[in-house]
């Protein structure tokens, strides 16, 4: 069993890097040799969420590498080999034959496989692994054309913001291991709970912030706008069923924490509340499709997020798994726009569906599925885990519903958009028929993925991953209740059309400019810190080094009075001794004559000292 768990991980890992070494040499053989993989990792993870496979090996003393699959990672695993596999096909298509294959398809099955790390990391020094790779592959991919300076910029605003948040993982496996349970428990994750205080509050805050992060949850949800310069298929692949789901699925798995904790629950679900609410707010506010389904993948993960600190697991996986068929059918569609008609812009888009009717309809069944509208997926995913709002405070179901309000304005004004009467498009291009297929598959994923919100489909859900019996359940009025509402805000975005909204241009720059995220977190961080940065660099260069050429300019002018008077006096003592030793060997050869008759003299001479001496001492 544990073979099967190493050959999920092992080969999209082994295959990334091949193709990557390879480089451009395997360009051609590239994409066929990533859909054979994709396709193979897909059947191996459909296997193990049968099988539920564990697998160890040693790595530190007292903290082996452990890897299992359960309910819950199998059915993220299924989620992320089938989104990538898709993904692939339309890449394998899409994506031009002048462009670095082999690159570009070994850096995305890297990340692939390094998020099935993530997934199926049962402790958290192989979290840790999967993670950092998977922040290292993000940053190639959304700056592969790194010749571009503003493309390898938002992929270091990206990596850097990202990367800051990931400290508090650091900060929960220090916290672990100091709390002595760590090392019993090998760093597992689901032993973390029982660690004592206050390393408790440490380990949930550390872990609260590192998938805050990834998520792209407030504060942090302006790194998702940058990494909207990379490649629509890796836009596709890390905002729809990996990357940023990754802080939602470890919040999701480690439920008892925040519970045990007794404020990680709350914090982060109205952490999740309030991201559904704002990011929406700047979804309706964005002009740029693609920047439109970024701050959409913000609100979304949002009620992920809200799921977790709700206790509400079932709809918070159910919220996941249908977010990830339709957002990766959004951003390939944006995608082969933007291949066929040179722009992302929504004015420019106008007509674009009825150009191209094929992705136009399946865009629509994903855009209605985002707006919540029955009888698609997220609509029904999105009631049951605000059924779990609902069951821990009102206003927090309110502020879910505001959210799923939200979700139907920017979606239907995007559809809005695209629309309308066509216009003239001499130069448009052809979208290959091998890009346009996936995107089907993804739509009829997104109907089929509604069944599983209902039972008794839904109490097989519960069993896969384990959950209490006391999930919450949404009643027949609250299906009714979203949907209605999802239907009247459609509607009225849909009459209100391209027209401003009637708010002060300070607000609407505002929610355009992702709230100042950005510039907030250069005000709080970034500027303090390249201050901090220059005043080292100035008391290094001012300090430091005049200290140390001062320190080295009185060593040498120490040397040179050592060699001017000390080594002088030393080198006059030594010659003195010198000459006075010579002077007494000069004198002490004088009696040796080899004369015998002085020998005796000096004898006699000798023992007459000898004896007037020992008379008188007596």
């Amino acid at each position: 069993m544990s073979a099967l768990l190493w050959a999920l991980v092992a080969l999209p890992l082994g295959a990334g890097v091949l193709l990557l070494v390879v480089g451009r040499r395997a360009d051609r053989a590239a994409p066929g040799v990533a859909l054979a993989v994709a396709a193979s990792a897909l059947g191996l993870a459909v296997t193990a969420a049968f099988r539920h496979p564990s697998a160890q090996a040693p790595f530190l003393d007292g903290l082996p590498m452990r890897l299992t699959v359960d309910g819950l990672s199998g059915l993220l695993a299924v989620t992320v080999t089938a989104v990538t596999l898709v993904i692939l096909l339309f890449s394998a298509a899409e994506f031009g034959s002048g462009e670095a294959r082999a690159r570009f398809f070994g850096l995305m099955l890297l990340f692939a496989g390094s998020m099935l790390v993530t997934v199926t990391a049962a402790t958290l020094p192989v979290l840790l692994m999967g993670w950092e790779v998977m922040g290292a592959t993000s940053w190639a991919l959304i700056g592969y054309w790194w010749r571009d300076p503003e493309r390898t910029s938002a992929a270091d605003t990206a990596f850097l913001t990202t990367r800051t948040a990931d400290l508090g993982l650091y900060l929960a496996a220090g916290a672990a291991l100091a709390s002595g349970s760590g090392r019993n428990s090998s760093l597992s994750l689901d032993g973390l709970a029982r660690a004592e205080e206050p390393w408790l509050s440490f380990i949930t805050a550390g872990l609260v912030v590192a998938a805050l992060g990834k998520s792209a949850q407030l504060p942090f949800s302006f790194w998702l706008s940058k990494a909207m310069r990379g490649p629509s298929p890796v836009s596709a692949l890390l905002h729809s069923a990996t990357m940023v789901v990754a802080g939602a699925y470890l919040l999701l798995r480690t439920g008892p924490l925040l519970d045990a904790s007794g404020w990680g629950d709350d914090v982060v679900a109205w952490t999740g509340a309030a991201t559904a609410i704002l990011l929406g707010l700047v979804a309706v506010a964005q002009t740029d499709l693609k920047q439109r389904l970024a701050a959409s993948s913000c609100a979304q993960i949002g009620f992920m997020v809200l799921a977790a600190g709700a206790g509400a697991t079932t709809g918070g996986t159910l919220q996941l798994i249908a977010h990830a068929a339709a957002k990766s059918l959004l951003f390939l569609a944006a995608g082969a726009w933007l291949t066929a008609l040179g722009t992302q812009q929504l004015p420019a888009l106008l007509g674009a569906a009825r150009h191209h009717r094929t992705v136009g309809t399946a865009f629509t069944v994903a855009a209605l599925s985002l707006a919540g509208l029955p009888p698609l997926s997220l609509w029904a995913a999105k009631d049951v885990l605000l059924a779990g709002a609902l069951e821990r405070s009102p206003w927090l179901y309110a502020a879910g519903l505001a959210g799923a309000v939200l979700s139907a304005v920017y979606s239907a004004k995007a559809l809005w958009f695209v629309w309308r009467p066509a216009v003239a498009r001499p130069d448009a291009r052809r979208i290959p028929a091998g890009a346009v297929w996936p995107l089907v598959l993804l739509a009829f994923a997104c109907v089929a993925l509604v069944v599983p919100a209902f039972p008794p489909v839904r109490n097989s859900v519960d069993r896969v991953i384990a959950v209490s019996s006391g999930q919450p359940a949404p009643h027949a009025w609250e299906f009714v209740l979203s949907a209605g509402l999802a239907l009247l805000a459609a509607a009225a975005a849909w009459g209100w059309g391209a027209r401003s909204l009637p708010l002060a241009a300070r607000v609407k720059s505002g929610f355009a400019d992702w709230l100042g995220l950005e510039r907030a977190a250069h005000v709080v961080l970034v500027a303090p810190t390249m201050w901090l940065a220059r005043a080292a660099a100035a008391f290094d260069d001012r300090v430091l080094d005049r200290a140390v050429d001062g320190s080295a300019s009185a060593t040498v002018r120490l040397a040179r009075w050592t060699n001017d008077v000390v080594e002088r006096s030393i080198d006059g003592t030594v010659g003195a001794v010198a000459a006075g030793t010579r002077a007494l060997g000069h004198w002490a050869r004088r009696p040796q004559t080899g004369q015998l008759h002085q020998y005796l003299a000096q004898a006699v001479a000798a023992f007459t000292v000898l004896a007037v001496v020992l008379v008188l001492v007596r």
